[in-house]
C-alpha cells in the first residue's frame, strides 16, 4: 500500500461528503452560513472523520449510515477551532494558514458561527436516523449519538476546555493536564472511533477497547501539537508557532521537555496500535494512520 496515495484519495472522499452536508448561504442568516462554510472549507488533516470511517470500515461497515456522522464530528470540530481562536480565548489570527473566522467576520459572528455549527452537527447527524434501514441500524445511531453528546460537552471535549481556560497561565500538575488533553483533545477521537465501531455493529467490549485505543491516539495527537509549537514554523504548521509559550501555557514540553515528551508520543501511539491488533481485525490503513501521528510535521 502506498500510504501517501490512499491518505489523499481518502481525504478527497472526506471532503466530498463535508460538503455534501454544508448549509445553503443563502436567506437573511447567509453571513453566518458563510461564515461556517469558510472555516469547514479551510482544509486540514480531516484526522476524525477519517478515524471514524476506517473504524466503520474496520468492523465490516459499509453503505452511508456513517457520513452524516462524518460531517458533523468536523463540525463539532470545527466549531472548538472557531472558537479557540478568539480573542477571549487563544487570540489568532490564523488557522490552517489563512486569516481566523473572527478575523474575517468579526468576533461576534466568529461567536455565533461556532455555536451554529456546533447546533448543525446535530442537525446534520439525526439524518442518519432516515438512513437506517432495520431495528439494529436506529439503536446504533441512537448510541452513536449518546456517545457525540458526551463525548462533545461537559464531560468530554468542552468540560476540557473549561478546565484549560480557569488555569490559563497557572502551573499545573501532571494530573490535571491529563484530564484537560484527555477531554479538550481526546474525547472528539474517542466519539469518532466508538461512533464508526457502534454503527458497524461493535458489541460493548469491542467498542470498550476502541474508546481505550481512541484515548491514547488522542493524547498522542496533544503530546506531537506542543511538540510541534516549539519545533515547527509558521509557514509548515499554518499557524503561529510558540502560541503555548505567548499564552502561558503548561505543556508536556514545558514539563518533561521536547525528548520525553516524543516518547510519549511514540509510546502511547505503540500502545494504541497494539489495542487495535488485539481485536483481530484488519484494517492495515487505519494501523499506518495511528503510527504516521508520531511523525507528523504539521
Amino acid at each position: 500500500m502506498n500510504f501517501q496515495e490512499e491518505l489523499t484519495k481518502k481525504t478527497k472522499e472526506i471532503e466530498a461528503v463535508i460538503r455534501e452536508y454544508l448549509p445553503a448561504e443563502e436567506g437573511f442568516s447567509r453571513t453566518m452560513a458563510q461564515a461556517m462554510n469558510y472555516s469547514m472549507l479551510a482544509g486540514g488533516k480531516r484526522l476524525r472523520p477519517m478515524l471514524m470511517q476506517e473504524t466503520f470500515r474496520l468492523f465490516g461497515g459499509s453503505g452511508k449510515l456513517v457520513k452524516p456522522f462524518m460531517a458533523g464530528m468536523e463540525m463539532i470540530h470545527t466549531h472548538s477551532l472557531i472558537h479557540d481562536d478568539l480573542p477571549a480565548l487563544d487570540n489568532d489570527d490564523y488557522r490552517r494558514g489563512r486569516l481566523t473566522t473572527h478575523k474575517v467576520y468579526g468576533e461576534a459572528m466568529g461567536i455565533l458561527s461556532g455555536v451554529a455549527l456546533l447546533n448543525y452537527a446535530y442537525e446534520t447527524m439525526l439524518q442518519a436516523f432516515a438512513m437506517a434501514e432495520t431495528l439494529l441500524q436506529k439503536e446504533a445511531v441512537i448510541d452513536a449519538l449518546q456517545v457525540m453528546a458526551e463525548k462533545t460537552g461537559i464531560h468530554g471535549m468542552l468540560g476540557g476546555q473549561s478546565v484549560d481556560v480557569e488555569n490559563d497561565g497557572k502551573a499545573l500538575e501532571k494530573d490535571m493536564l491529563d484530564y484537560i488533553y484527555e477531554n479538550k483533545t481526546a474525547a472528539l477521537i474517542e466519539a469518532s472511533m466508538m461512533t464508526g465501531a457502534i454503527l458497524a455493529g461493535a458489541d460493548a467490549e469491542q467498542v470498550s477497547v476502541i474508546e481505550q485505543a481512541a484515548k491514547r491516539i488522542g493524547l498522542a495527537f496533544q503530546i506531537q501539537d506542543d511538540i510541534l509549537d516549539v519545533t515547527s514554523t509558521d509557514e509548515e504548521l499554518g499557524k503561529p508557532v510558540h502560541s503555548d509559550e505567548k499564552n502561558h501555557k503548561v505543556t508536556y514540553v514545558t514539563l518533561f521537555g521536547t525528548e520525553k515528551a516524543a516518547a510519549q508520543v511514540a509510546g502511547l501511539s505503540a500502545e494504541a496500535v497494539e489495542l487495535l491488533e488485539s481485536l483481530n481485525k484488519n484494517n492495515e490503513f487505519l494501523y499506518l494512520l495511528v503510527e504516521k501521528l508520531v511523525n507528523r510535521r504539521k
